[in-house]
């Protein structure tokens, strides 16, 4: 699933992961639990999470987004558990650099590449970055 920077900006592969958001469906005895939204577009993410010994053990998520904001939160969640919060902290501003341009790594999360053609596209970058703003705030919250 690595896309080139050309690559068309919705394909098989992004609607593919928005289709199949894995953790979605919200936890009933969550430790914490952030919504964040877009101002531009609308697309909203919850996330609920559960930590133990420091790492995210159990997370739920509601995805009301774009498809790339359903990819992006997909990639998210099929990696985030075991994590801790300062890792998934960590995850979260090293996208939003990637978006930015003030990095090119997208190695730090697996799939991320897919997601390379909408760095053209500055309007979708707060939708994309949802799942892990949501995620990583969850988690510090729950973990402090």
């Amino acid at each position: 699933m690595n896309a080139p920077p050309n690559a068309p900006l919705y394909n098989k592969d992004i609607l593919r992961l928005a289709a199949d958001i894995p953790h979605h469906q919200r936890l009933p005895d969550a430790q914490a639990s952030v919504e964040k939204r877009s101002p531009t577009c609308g697309s909203r993410v919850t996330a609920d999470v559960r930590m133990a010994d420091g790492r995210l053990a159990d997370m739920g998520l509601d995805v009301k987004a774009c498809a790339l904001g359903q990819a992006s939160a997909a990639l998210m969640a099929g990696h985030a558990i075991g994590l801790t919060a300062q890792e998934l902290a960590d995850a979260r501003d090293r996208l939003a650099a990637y978006l930015s341009g003030d990095s090119d790594d997208l190695d730090f999360w697996p799939g991320l590449s897919v997601l390379a053609p909408a760095r053209g596209y500055p309007a979708r970058h707060a939708s994309i970055r949802l799942g892990f703003e949501a995620i990583a705030e969850a988690a510090r919250q729950a973990d402090a």
